[in-house]
């Protein structure tokens, strides 16, 4: 066995420690819900605020921070900055995950929250290209760097939280709510951007409302932060800890004893992460430099397609509970396999409606394989390991895979001639994932391992 700290007091056995701690039973956690389910979700919602508008503004930012005359040029950059954070997203995923699994979830959220929301408010301050000439780009790659170090310790920390307090027949529509929150925040940001553009007009935006949207990061940022203090750490994790559990070394046992279920993880996150931020962060800027629609019309369809995700993504956590995570994730796979090209060609049209209802079809495949991945990845670890395993892997993945698509998209494009390139990349990606659920296990019915 592998080293533990935190040992029981002298007279107190581990048998005796776990059932004084025993994990609530499901009425006590439906009771719960409501106050775990918004601790969880704000901090995430702040995380993916920051995420949003980058990735909606990004045509912005390239005018603001990079030297200008080639506009393809100057948006590429913008999405290697983009992609720069996700560099550190796999040291904090150690870093965040070590500490969640020998502190707790509660005190790692809450400090993750604070780095989070004050780096987002810092971009917010940064001096443009025209101020500080190359300064400019290099203080947006240090703060990009901050907050993806910080965002290593969001998702799969959020995700550990309420898997470990959901009841044990509602983990996959609990842990659902992490890419709600996640969704949401694009929606809200990609919203904003539209309401600015529109009320301010597109100058105004990019002369100074910018700043002001990353600002609210602020508030948004204080509010989950009160929200996480007052939240008291999951049951299951109280138990390791009463009994002397808590590993002293918990990313050393996650590689020598559940390297295979990091494994799974990893192709598990594949889908997830290149689907999220083809939708999320490429669609606006694609549809306004590719596809020729004014920025009003790309932000609105952004928003149309984000919102039905969601939307639909807790039912289909709940009919992951009822059916299994396998079914409704290969479901999600294979929507991406055969549709992504003929979306990516309906949105061509050029009329917005076509444009939204390509994000729409598109968003409810997102939304099936969201809706059960998320307690499939945190069915596959015991609790004295199941955040920095989940951090590992997760972040692993998107670093990979997620950090380069909005630029290797772009790319594609600029390389080949072909404005529907990106399609492939987003097949290839749901090709390995599907491999990957077939393989794996069915956990929707199985207890949480403890």
């Amino acid at each position: 066995m592998s080293e533990t700290v935190n040992q029981p007091q002298a007279g107190l056995d581990e048998a005796a420690a776990r059932t004084s701690l025993t994990p609530l039973d499901d009425a006590e956690r439906r009771r719960r819900m409501r106050k775990v389910i918004g601790a969880a979700g704000a901090g995430h919602f702040v995380e993916w605020f920051d995420f949003g508008l980058y990735g909606t503004l990004a045509t912005v930012i390239s005018v603001q921070f990079f030297q200008q005359g080639n506009t393809q040029a100057a948006l590429l950059s913008a999405f290697a900055v983009f992609g720069a954070g996700f560099v550190m997203r796999p040291l904090g995923g150690l870093f965040w995950g070590s500490i969640g699994d020998r502190l707790g979830r509660k005190t790692t959220l809450a400090t993750v929250i604070l780095v989070t929301s004050g780096a987002t408010v810092v971009m917010g301050l940064l001096p443009t290209f025209d101020m500080v000439g190359l300064w400019a780009p290099f203080l947006l790659v240090i703060v990009r760097l901050v907050q993806g170090f910080a965002a290593g310790g969001e998702s799969s920390g959020a995700t550990t939280l309420l898997a470990e307090y959901a009841p044990s027949n509602r983990r996959g529509f609990v842990t659902s709510f992490i890419d709600v929150f996640g969704f949401a925040a694009f929606v809200v940001s990609a919203g904003l951007v539209l309401l600015f553009t529109t009320t301010l007009g597109e100058e105004a935006l990019t002369d100074w409302g910018w700043r002001v949207l990353f600002l609210l990061a602020l508030p948004l940022g204080l509010v989950g932060l009160y929200l996480r203090n007052k939240l008291e750490d999951t049951p299951e994790f109280q138990a390791v800890k009463a009994a002397g559990e808590v590993s002293a070394s918990p990313l050393r046992d996650s590689f020598r004893t559940s390297w295979r279920a990091l494994l799974f993880c990893v192709g598990f996150v594949v889908l997830k992460a290149v689907g999220h931020w083809i939708l999320q962060t490429f669609m606006p800027s694609y549809l306004q430099t590719d596809l020729g629609y004014s920025k009003t019309l790309s932000y609105g369809a952004t928003v149309v397609g984000l919102l039905a995700i969601a939307t639909l993504v807790p039912f289909m956590g709940l009919l992951s509970d009822k059916i299994g995570r396998k079914p409704v994730m290969i479901a999600g796979c294979l929507g991406f396999l055969v549709l992504t090209y003929p979306t990516l060609m309906l949105m061509n049209a050029g009329n917005f409606w076509a444009a939204a209802g390509a994000m729409v079809i598109l968003g409810v495949f997102m939304a099936a394989f969201d809706g059960a991945a998320s307690a499939a990845m945190a069915e596959l670890f015991p609790t004295r390991i199941r955040y920095g395993s989940m951090s590992i892997a997760y972040n692993m993945s998107v670093a990979v895979f997620g950090g380069i698509t909005p630029y290797f998209a772009t790319f594609l494009i600029a390389s080949t001639g072909n404005k529907f390139a990106p399609a492939f990349y987003v097949m290839a990606a749901a090709l390995i994932s599907l491999i990957v659920v077939l393989r794996a296990r069915e956990t929707a019915k199985a207890p949480l391992p403890s």
